[in-house]
């Protein structure tokens, strides 16, 4: 995408330009998430792989969308985007 710009070949008494515009390709799943079962007190990571490094990841529960907190830690390492959820209970289900 960043190379989307006008370029120009240039003779000294003549110039042409064209202008180059790069379409992104969408962002997949390489692996999606799994699902997971734990005790109620433990930690739960889940992960997904996603086709573009650097991706923006909105993590949520249902139609709540999850903030970082004591409770809710969000990694993204390339790739790979993780969602650590500490102290489980039965309402984090």
């Amino acid at each position: 995408k960043s190379d989307s710009d006008t370029y120009s070949c240039d003779i000294g008494d003549a110039q042409s330009r064209a202008k180059l515009t790069v379409q992104e390709k969408p962002v997949l799943f390489k692996q999606e998430l799994q699902n997971e079962e734990a005790k109620e007190g433990k930690q739960v990571r889940l992960t997904c792989e996603l086709s573009k490094p650097g991706t923006p990841v909105r993590w949520m529960k249902g139609d709540t969308v999850l903030h970082a907190s004591e409770k809710y830690e969000f990694k993204q390492h390339g790739t790979v985007a993780e969602l650590i959820i500490r102290d489980v209970k039965s309402v984090d289900a």
